[in-house]
């Protein structure tokens, strides 16, 4: 049995054992300078590379691919495909540009994907350490490398993105624009600042007898919905689960109606042992009127089923610096309910 001491979230020996996992949170803007700065000259020889001509398709190759594919799908101006399997497409050649994000650099459905790039004479630009095993497989002369430091994915997805809108392939992603994003995040959930202000320890209480539904209406939101989801499951072993309405809808739907006659003092969400649901929100600001609509089934039900809402906003300037704000937020609230919970 668990349960949740919010007075763990303000105490410094509390907050001392988890000092690594919050500090690396509190570096992610500081990772995405440090990796679009360590990059800056190879982007500028891709882009020079690429300036030629148009290529006929981009493919966002490897593991991490939907990120790209999040952000480019809607907005590239030639056929984009994600493909996170070993190797690529069957008609990938060489008028077609493939792009891997390999931060870590051993990851062998990206080295499979970089060694069949060169070897049919794609235009190549991968984001991997220079020395790692995906760079040695993609040796050749169409191959520029992205070199990075840190391991951190969206750091690495931000370079990428920055060398994709210089060729007029991607949006706009400022590196400035999302850096500053993460670090106003980094500053509002920090560990030394106290719960009645600091947004990351309140939606750590607010969800700490739940299992968690995690909505976001927009391509990206809905992306920062699924990694949030899983830090809450690494943290704290809740099933937290993200999707669309229509996944979601049902477990609001079947959702036990509160009872005026529940212990108010009992440690779960449900007299009869099991957890409510909570239904948690990712707002990126999007307008559109599908997502609006969907938003407001979702918010109906719970307000029906006595299911509670939670809300987390990004303002940011850009639409992957509000993903990256969403993310942050969510993981930092997903490290605070880990620190909260304790063996009874």
């Amino acid at each position: 049995m668990t349960w949740f001491d919010e007075s763990r979230l303000d105490d410094e020996s509390a907050l001392g054992a988890a000092d690594l996992r919050l500090r690396t949170l509190a570096e992610s803007g500081s990772r995405v300078r440090r990796e679009v700065g360590a990059a800056t000259e190879a982007i500028a020889e891709a882009v020079a590379r690429a300036s030629d001509s148009r290529p006929r398709a981009v493919i966002a190759a490897g593991p991490d691919s939907r990120l790209l594919r999040a952000v480019l799908e809607p907005v590239c101006p030639v056929p984009f495909v994600a493909w996170p399997n070993p190797g690529l497409p069957g008609w990938a050649g060489s008028l077609d540009l493939v792009v891997v994000l390999a931060p870590e650099g051993g990851d062998e459905g990206a080295s499979s994907a970089v060694a069949e790039a060169a070897r049919r004479g794609c235009q190549l630009v991968v984001a991997t350490p220079a020395s790692s095993r995906v760079a040695e497989h993609a040796g050749s002369r169409w191959t520029t490398i992205l070199p990075t430091q840190t391991g951190d994915q969206l750091a690495t997805a931000v370079a990428m993105l920055s060398f994709l809108h210089q060729v007029a392939l991607g949006p706009v992603a400022s590196p400035d624009a999302v850096a500053e994003a993460l670090d106003e995040v980094a500053m509002s959930c920090a560990p030394r600042r106290d719960i009645s202000i600091n947004p990351g320890k309140m939606l750590a209480i607010a969800l700490a007898d739940a299992d968690p539904l995690v909505w976001g209406g927009s391509v990206l939101a809905a992306r920062a919905a699924r990694r949030v989801a899983e830090s809450i499951r690494r943290s704290s072993g809740r099933a937290a689960l993200a999707g669309d309405a229509e996944h979601l809808l049902p477990v609001i739907e079947a959702a036990r109606a509160h009872d005026l006659f529940d212990d108010p003092f009992a440690d779960v969400g449900d007299s009869d042992g099991k957890r409510r649901p909570a239904l948690l929100v990712l707002d990126d600001g999007a307008e559109d009127p599908m997502a609006q609509a969907q938003r407001t089934r979702l918010e109906s039900a719970a307000a029906e089923r006595q299911v509670r809402v939670e809300t987390v906003t990004a303002e940011a300037d850009g639409d992957v610096a509000r993903y990256a704000s969403l993310l942050l937020q969510g993981t930092y609230a997903a490290e605070y309910l880990r620190l909260g919970l304790v063996a009874g």
